[in-house]
């Protein structure tokens, strides 16, 4: 009928095909298509999701984009290879050892205290650059550590050349330690301060699946780092290859050695000593570049000794056998 609006919005136009209708049926049909699968939470700008993406990927002073996720550890890698100490007791520790700083920052209206006024002395006299930082930018640079309003920046750490390490002008026999497949900061750190100790030459560590020289290594070697330098391979079989053909014994610490340490008949040529992890020993490939094999007596074999700990025997064992007589 010509007066029902009904029947009028349901009729198809005269040639037209199979989709919109005459009426507000068709005029809204775009409107109930779908729109594909629901966003996740953190792409959707009104879900707390999304913001807490935004605050974790906040651009950190002076540079870009951080990657996202927070660390409650006093030190973090920052961008560029450098570190971020934070902490009153870890900075002040830092600045102790001398570990090379390049930023201290400090919070604006800090509540200071004996370590904060030692902190900010040592950097005065070191003529570290210091700046007062909102807590809220602290937060960020620290990936919300607990800092307690300090934070200090580690740069890079310097490399030597693994040839470097051969020091003809430096006294007394040479001896390398060279580390395989260690991961842990603080026996490189106590092993720089062996080294120190007895005379070494340098300390070598692989570029990869290896311990580096970290603000903790820093820390725990107690101020040797600064003396001794540490040197990075690409491929530590080669590099110890190449010591060999320098005219330099390498010897490997294992607890099934060919041979006890007192009974080093090597121990008055120029060595290179190998340490292994505790847990998987010397790597294949190491092992075979070894000229020999050496072993610490122990009273008991259900003991071992970490590598900073055999280290530190070992070349008390060697600086002791080249005293003369």
């Amino acid at each position: 009928m010509p007066g029902n609006s009904s029947r009028r919005g349901a009729t198809r136009k005269p040639g037209s095909k199979k989709g919109a209708l005459v009426g507000s049926g068709g005029q809204r049909r775009k409107g109930l298509e779908g729109k594909g699968p629901t966003p996740k939470a953190a792409d959707r700008p009104n879900h707390k999701a999304h913001k807490a993406a935004q605050k974790a990927g906040a651009a950190r002073p002076g540079t870009g984009t951080r990657p996202a996720g927070g660390s409650r550890s006093p030190q973090r890698k920052a961008k560029g290879g450098t570190e971020i100490v934070a902490g009153r007791n870890s900075v002040l520790e830092a600045l102790r050892t001398d570990i090379p700083a390049s930023t201290l920052y400090v919070a604006s209206r800090i509540d200071s205290d004996d370590r904060v006024r030692e902190v900010i002395k040592i950097a005065g006299e070191r003529g570290i650059p210091m700046l007062e930082t909102p807590r809220t930018e602290l937060d960020r640079i620290t990936d919300d550590a607990v800092h307690q309003g300090l934070a200090l920046q580690v740069p890079a750490y310097s490399y030597a050349h693994p040839g470097d390490l051969i020091d003809p002008e430096k006294p007394g026999v040479p001896v390398i330690v060279a580390l395989d497949g260690i991961t842990d900061p603080r026996n490189l750190g106590a092993i720089i301060r062996s080294v120190a100790a007895f005379g070494g030459h340098g300390v070598l560590v692989p570029s990869r699946r290896s311990v580096g020289m970290t603000a903790s290594a820093w820390k725990t070697s107690a101020g040797a780092a600064a003396r001794i330098p540490v040197a990075q391979a690409t491929n530590l079989t080669r590099a110890l290859q190449d010591y060999r053909k320098q005219g330099f014994f390498v010897v490997g610490l294992d607890m099934d050695g060919d041979v006890d340490l007192p009974e080093l008949a090597l121990a008055s040529e120029p060595l290179v000593i190998v340490v292994g992890s505790e847990g998987k020993g010397l790597s294949r490939l190491v092992r075979e570049t070894c000229d020999q094999i050496v072993s610490i007596p122990m009273t008991s074999a259900v003991e071992s000794l970490n590598a900073g700990m055999a280290v530190g025997v070992t070349l008390y064992e060697i600086a002791r056998s080249r005293r003369p007589a």
